[in-house]
């Protein structure tokens, strides 16, 4: 049984880091598949924990401007020793930031707390659909990506009927869309139109903020592969070719969620994850949340 589950490398050979492998975007510009999240990790710890996950291997961060905690990811790079240019950046704009002006000079303010002259990518955080005109924030993230002090540009939280009127009212095909996406939403309709367009689909709560370690369906799955549900869970996300960052501030959890790049879960497996769905959400419905920070 095992076998038809998962191929992998031999458990004594593991020490052995495999490769994370890139994705390219439609603006073709790669992507680390695998990053590193800081999403509710405080200000005065991001610059350890970052730290940890660039001495692990990652070299992917997402952060944001409503996180705040944007210069402890620059900081952590800066103090790495790692080329900036080998460590790949993305940060959001905060709800808050709604009018041009606004949105530019945020931006302006990114680049200074991070310390770095250009950003990776920068994502419209979410479409809050009865509070602004989203259309009118991509356009002003469309005059930043045209100056070239950032890579790519993208969003979050946005479904089809969002990226419809983008694509319909403006220039630039968004790279990315950031959704919640895990065993328990498949979000399968999104992720379907995200390909149609050439948008790389990228899950938030990846693991469901940790359900999936307490579920039996991937416990079985897991110890038929020797590994944990997370690692499986987050294997099954990078074979449907998503972009996962799992968050943790614990070394040994950064360490373990680094490791799903020597094992493959078979059709089987992948069908039986995928079946889990139910439709739930562990954070905001994108067509309700319309939350704007103080």
């Amino acid at each position: 049984m095992r076998d038809r589950i998962a191929r992998g490398i031999p458990q004594n050979e593991r020490n052995i880091v495999a490769p994370v492998p890139t994705i390219r975007l439609n603006n073709g510009v790669e992507i680390p598949q695998l990053g590193f999240g800081v999403f509710q990790i405080p200000p005065a710890e991001t610059a350890e924990a970052t730290r940890t996950a660039l001495e692990v291997g990652y070299r992917h961060i997402d952060t944001a401007q409503m996180y705040g905690n944007e210069k402890g990811v620059g900081e952590a790079i800066r103090s790495s020793g790692i080329p900036r240019e080998q460590v790949f950046v993305t940060s959001k704009l905060n709800n808050n930031r709604l009018e041009r002006d606004d949105i530019l000079r945020s931006f302006d303010q990114s680049l200074g707390e991070l310390g770095f002259d250009q950003l990776d990518l920068f994502l419209i955080h979410w479409p809050l659909p009865a509070v602004s005109d989203f259309v009118q924030r991509w356009r002003a993230l469309e005059e930043i990506y045209a100056s070239g002090r950032v890579r790519a540009i993208g969003v979050s939280n946005f479904q089809p009927h969002h990226l419809r009127r983008l694509l319909d009212e403006t220039d630039v095909v968004p790279a990315v869309n950031q959704i919640e996406a895990h065993p328990y939403l498949t979000q399968d309709d999104v992720r379907a139109f995200d390909a149609e367009h050439r948008i790389v689909t990228e899950a938030w709560a990846p693991i469901a903020k940790g359900k999936v370690n307490d579920d039996p369906v991937l416990q079985d799955i897991a110890r038929q592969v020797g590994r944990t549900p997370a690692q499986v869970t987050l294997r099954w996300h990078v074979q449907r070719g998503d972009v996962v960052f799992p968050k943790s501030v614990t070394r040994s959890r950064v360490e373990e969620n680094f490791a799903i790049f020597d094992f493959e879960l078979d059709e089987a497996a992948m069908a039986t994850i995928s079946g889990l769905d139910r439709g739930e959400r562990t954070g905001p419905d994108p067509d309700e949340f319309d939350y704007i920070p103080s």
